[in-house]
């Protein structure tokens, strides 16, 4: 697939998880866009891994981006959203 390929692909990928994870995220174009790219490597792995294959850092179909996608934005979302020590919230 060629980098223009993977690029649309993440950012529909990325897109379609902030549309199914409810919240505010504050992260523009190329934000949507990392967050797609990264979906799709850990859907490729994900993938790799229940289908019992060789544990490799590979892209995605669409689905898998998608997936992949939502768990790195509910990861996301946990770590900005920890509470700091003394109660603070940064």
């Amino acid at each position: 697939m060629s980098i223009i390929g993977w690029l649309v692909i993440g950012l529909i990928a990325g897109a379609i998880a902030r549309f199914l994870v409810p919240g505010r995220d504050p992260m523009g174009l190329l934000g949507t866009l990392l967050l797609g790219l990264v979906g799709s490597l850990v859907g490729g792995f994900l993938g790799n891994l229940i289908a019992g294959e060789e544990l490799t850092l590979s892209a995605a179909g669409l689905l898998g981006s998608i997936i992949g996608a939502v768990i790195v934005l509910l990861i996301y979302r946990w770590a900005v959203n920890r509470p700091q020590p003394h109660g603070r919230r940064v």
